[in-house]
Parts: structure tokens; sequence; C-alpha cells
């Protein structure tokens, strides 16, 4: 893009204009592809690894004893083969596609930075520590709502599975109205803990606008 503006465009240089344009139309094709194999490899992956993971566990639980049983409830059980587990692979899925491409990504953003300017690179570096603070502040306050969130889905699924077993009773008593107000109760409560958790995660992009933004007067210095 620098030799394009540089060679190119300024100099009014439309064979440099083209010759750079190709070689990121190149790059960009081969990005695509690249992403594309990424989220379909980590797609697989992460499923593969889930499917293997809740077998295990529904083994495991066969073979608990009756301590084990009394210790945890089923809809707990339940929490764990499905929610816990479908979380695990998005964690999965994410950390394949992330944990690799991040900080090669940084690393080379970094030596590029250095290379075309070394004062913004500087600049970068130190806005880095601010935003890894300003992110581990929001992940201490979400990490216990979500907590919360995990342990309402337990009340959830033995709301429903007392509702699905005991039907005939709930219906010879005529108590529909206040099981639905039960169940809406707790899914009110987890729709609370969401909005709470998801309004503190919006910070990050406000954040890191906030720290570009920073960045450019400074490197307009």
């Amino acid at each position: 893009m620098a030799k394009v503006i540089d060679e190119g465009i300024d100099l009014g240089n439309m064979n440099a204009v083209w010759k750079y344009g190709m070689i990121l139309l190149v790059f960009a094709m081969f990005q695509l592809i690249t992403g594309v194999l990424s989220a379909h490899i980590a797609a697989r992956t992460s499923v593969g690894f889930c499917a293997n993971l809740r077998q295990d566990m529904y083994d495991n639980v066969q073979t608990f004893a009756f301590s084990n049983i009394d210790k945890f409830s089923t809809a707990s059980i339940v929490t764990r083969l499905t929610t816990d587990v479908t979380n695990i692979q998005n964690a999965y899925q994410m950390l394949i596609r992330m944990a690799i491409r991040g900080p090669v990504m940084l690393l080379f953003s970094m030596i590029v930075s250095f290379k075309i300017n070394s004062t913004i690179a500087w600049i970068f570096l130190a806005v880095i520590p601010i935003m890894a603070f300003l992110l581990y502040l929001i992940i201490r306050k979400v990490n216990p709502i979500f907590n919360h969130v995990f342990q309402t889905y337990d009340e959830l699924n033995n709301v429903v599975q007392e509702n699905v077993r005991g039907i005939r009773v709930v219906k010879s008593f005529n108590r529909e109205d206040y099981e639905i107000s039960k169940f809406k109760s707790i899914s009110e409560r987890i729709y609370r803990y969401f909005s709470k958790g998801e309004k503190l995660i919006a910070f990050n992009s406000p954040i890191s606008c906030l720290c570009s933004e920073q960045i450019i007067p400074f490197s307009a210095v």
C-alpha cells in the first residue's frame, strides 16, 4: 500500500500502480483461500474434539459411584454435556484460528511498522500495555457474571426436567401458570446476566478505537 501511494499515485506512475495493485490482489486472494481453509479446518477440528469430549464425559458418568450421583444433579450433568461442551467447542475453534494468527500478525506488523516509521511503532508499543490493562479489567468484571449464567443454566435444565417428567401431575393440579412463571423467572435471570456481560464486552471496540485515535495525533506530530 505504501509503494502504491509513494511510487505510483504521488508520482503519477500508473505502471507502478498496476504493478503493486496486482501484487496486492494476489496476496488478497491468497489470504481469502487460507482464511477459508482455516475456518474449515478449525470447524472440523473443534467439532471432532468436542464429539470425543462429550462421549468421554458420558462414558465417565456411567462409572459414577452413588456418592458422585448424590453430588451432581441431573440438570448439572446435562449442562456439562451440552452448554459447557458447546462453549468449549467455540473457544477451541477461536483458539485455533486466532492463537496462531494473532501473534504472527502482531510480530510482522511491528516489524513493518518499525521499517516504515519507528516513531509510530514505538507509540504502538506504548499503547499495547494500556489496551491489555483495560481488557483485563473487562475480563475481571465479566467472568463472575458468566459464572452466574452457567449456574443458572443448571436451574433452568432442572425446571425443564421436572416439567417434562411430571407433566401429568402439573396438568392434573392445574399448575401450568405457576410452572410457566417459574420458567420465565429463570429465563429472565439468564437474560439479565447475559445482557450485563455483553454490555461490558462491548467496551472492547470503543477501547480499541480510542487507542487508535490517540495514535494518529502523535504520529502526525
